[in-house]
């Protein structure tokens, strides 16, 4: 046998490194901004830290158990319930898991045939399509279009991507990279289908609180899960990272009826099998306490949409002001530019900054024109971004 040759299973070619890597690797390398990969350039809550920091010095260093800390597992439950009026039970249906990708990954290969479909909505996170594939089965796209200054989709392209093969809706909102959150209406009809088909809903929520568009506590999400027959149907997945501005603790969770948790920790225990043992132990912390914290950060970075959002139409791009996340995408062709892989070239070398191009997280060409920008950075980074940009 030779291995001179690529030895990545066939599923996996196609798949190197992922463009958020890459972005910031440049970033590094060259100094320019990093307005590609979403993470937060400040910390979360002080005492979230000193929670975890105490649990370190306290002990808390040893395997966690295999579902997640009972402590967290019943914050996450009475998250739920508190917020969104969903009930689950802590002992059998709440899994921690080593953040969002992790939970949607066992889920996925817990509950995806060989050859069986999942309907995702493009563009979708990079994470979706290597996790299908490994799970060996088949993406069925369904593309978001801008409408009236946001992207959503269409009813019928949806209906006609189901086939008596698919077995997994895939839903992200509030939705990386759009920004938009789907509203009822949108669900309903997401909801109808899954119902007609007999699918399961996979739903990553990881930007739950972070929505923007009302001063009384932002455009709602509302959860798949709280529609008529979608309970015992959907995994919801969620995690911390967001929500306390703690991207690299990667603690987040699933809540689902007891078979779907089953399944996703039976898949999850030959992954990671446990972790994060004092950082689940602040989380579940931070779940019961820090809900000021949060709406802080919520109003903040709505003034930060608003600052890049506002500063990318004044140099001359066509800005779709997100609902909710932490990106803002914008069309660059009125910028004389042919695609996002062009203009972010440009944008590196002429101005010195890293952004994304969306048509990564397409399997269409539905994503030529357009590049996102993370917001979720300090003012001073943004106003100097925003400069730059002007040598465009």
């Amino acid at each position: 046998m030779s291995f001179d040759n690529d030895p990545l299973v066939t599923r996996m070619q196609g798949f190197g490194t992922t463009v958020f890597a890459e972005m910031t690797a440049l970033a590094v390398r060259t100094g320019a901004i990093n307005l590609g990969q979403g993470f937060p350039d400040t910390d979360g809550p002080a005492k979230l830290l000193e929670t975890a920091a105490e649990a370190i010095m306290g002990g808390a260093n040893q395997y966690p158990p295999g579902p997640g800390l009972p402590e967290l597992r019943e914050a996450v439950a009475a998250q739920r319930a508190e917020r969104y009026s969903l009930a689950y039970d802590p002992a059998d249906e709440v899994l921690v898991t080593v953040g969002a990708t992790e939970a949607i990954a066992a889920t996925i290969l817990a509950l995806v045939e060989t050859g069986e479909e999942v309907v995702v909505f493009e563009p979708y996170y990079d994470s979706y399509a290597a996790i299908i594939a490994l799970a060996g089965g088949v993406r069925r796209p369904v593309t978001l279009r801008p409408d009236a200054g946001r992207f959503t989709f269409d009813p019928e392209e949806l209906r006609a991507a189901v086939t008596p093969r698919t077995r997994v809706l895939l839903l992200n909102s509030p939705h990386n990279p759009t920004g938009t959150v789907f509203g009822r209406e949108e669900l309903e009809i997401i909801a109808e289908v899954c119902r007609e088909h007999d699918l399961i809903a996979v739903t990553d929520e990881v930007y739950e609180y972070l929505t923007y568009d009302d001063a009384g506590g932002g455009t709602a999400h509302v959860p798949l899960a709280t529609l008529p027959g979608m309970r015992e149907r959907t995994v919801a997945i969620s995690s911390a990272g967001k929500t306390f501005s703690v991207t690299g603790w990667k603690v987040g969770w699933i809540t689902a009826p007891p078979q779907f948790v089953r399944a996703a920790q039976t898949v999850k225990q030959f992954l990671t099998f446990t972790a994060s043992a004092p950082y689940q132990r602040a989380v579940a912390y931070a779940l019961r306490e820090e809900r000021e914290w949060v709406e802080a950060l919520r109003v903040s970075l709505r003034a930060k949409r608003d600052r890049l959002s506002d500063g990318l139409t004044a140099a001359g791009l066509t800005t779709f002001r997100p609902q909710g996340t932490y990106f803002v995408q914008a069309d660059v062709r009125p910028l004389g530019f042919g695609d996002g892989r062009e203009f972010v070239r440009a944008l590196h070398e002429r101005a010195g900054i890293v952004a994304i191009p969306t048509q990564v997280f397409y399997d269409s060409d539905a994503g030529g024109p357009y590049a996102r920008f993370a917001f979720c950075k300090r003012d001073e980074v943004i106003d100097e971004a925003v400069e730059r940009l002007h040598r465009l």
